[in-house]
């Protein structure tokens, strides 16, 4: 029998601080660019009642685990349940099953950071935020140890969404974050946009993005949903966390590929590569560049590998039992 750490989400929550999570999530995409394992997401789905299977995994093999998330969300409870299971890359043996829910804002928001510090110029300090859920938190806690920010423009449809964001934020960073009435407003001027919503048609025109804007779209991951314009992606220079999700699920690149003004040549490298120093990143101080994150069993692994890390250290969790297959799987009852 082996004996593996089962973290709750009270557990996780607040175990570590955003930029620890960056820098494990950095570790991982690197060794993604030195040719870990990873593949996109597979979503299994019913109508009634209507909802999602979906897993995706990775292994990393310098930081010695593998693993990924399986999460449910709709059918009949309409909520989302994010399971972690972790294991031991060099034995296979499980060392963690994780209550994976708290850890997602900041481990998904740790892969836009990445990102950020990857493609966005060293001077970016003014921040455009579309969005105000629990993924634009976790984005904004993230990229704050990335960048100086002097400024941050939150932008939602909801008017007390945005200022109860701004005045959370506000409080909590440096900078001086405000809420503004339009995603035009949140994108002008800006040096960094994230955009992290629900919306099924683009939140971002093209045309408002300065020369040198980076933009962060993580907020889509279906074929027929988009965040950004085909004139966003035509201009930009598109990196993915993975190349093989691009035409799996990338709807604002497929939709420019649809429209013609990119073909799949123009997907500039993964994320992993440019971390790892095996792809360029920004060129110039003019370039637009643009992350698309749809999630990965990389910063999962890699963020569940820390916090697994970390609550061994501090005493955390509880233990359960799981048998071999040499011990277990016998055929008799």
């Amino acid at each position: 029998m082996t004996d593996a750490l089962f973290l709750t989400s009270d557990d996780v929550t607040g175990l570590a601080p955003p930029a620890a999570y960056v820098d494990a999530v950095r570790e991982g995409y690197r060794q993604r660019g030195e040719g870990a394992p990873a593949e996109p997401r597979t979503t299994l789905s019913r109508t009634d009642p209507e909802g999602m299977l979906t897993t995706y995994v990775a292994v990393l093999p310098e930081t010695g685990a593998m693993g990924g998330y399986t999460y449910a969300s709709g059918f009949g409870a309409e909520d989302a349940w994010f399971v972690t299971p972790l294991f031991d890359a060099d034995t296979g043996e499980p060392l963690a099953l994780i209550d994976g829910a708290s850890m997602n804002p900041f481990k998904t928001g740790a892969a836009g950071a990445v990102a950020v510090d990857a493609l966005a110029r060293e001077d970016a300090e003014a921040l455009g935020v579309i969005g105000t859920g629990p993924q634009a938190r976790g984005q904004l806690a993230t990229t704050a140890t990335v960048r100086g920010l002097s400024a941050v423009r939150v932008y939602s449809p909801t008017p007390e969404h945005r200022e109860d964001f701004a005045a959370e934020f506000d409080d909590r960073l440096e900078a001086d974050v405000t809420a503004v009435s339009s995603s035009t407003d949140a994108v002008a001027g800006a040096d960094v946009v994230i955009t992290a919503t629900t919306a099924s048609d683009p939140v971002v025109d093209g045309d408002d993005l300065d020369p040198g804007t980076h933009v962060t779209a993580m907020g889509q991951y279906d074929p027929d949903n988009r965040e950004l314009d085909t004139t966003t992606i035509e201009r930009a220079t598109y990196v993915p966390d993975l190349r093989a999700r691009v035409t799996q699920d990338a709807g604002s690149f497929l939709a420019a590929l649809e429209a013609g003004v990119v073909t799949e040549d123009d997907v500039h490298a993964e994320l992993g590569a440019v971390v790892a120093g095996n792809e360029p990143g920004r060129t110039s101080d003019d370039e637009i560049t643009v992350f698309d994150s749809g999630g990965t069993g990389i910063e999962t692994t890699a963020a569940a590998y820390m916090l697994y890390e970390r609550a061994r250290e501090e005493g955390i969790g509880t233990t359960v039992s799981i048998a071999p297959a040499s011990e277990a799987l016998t055929g008799r009852q």
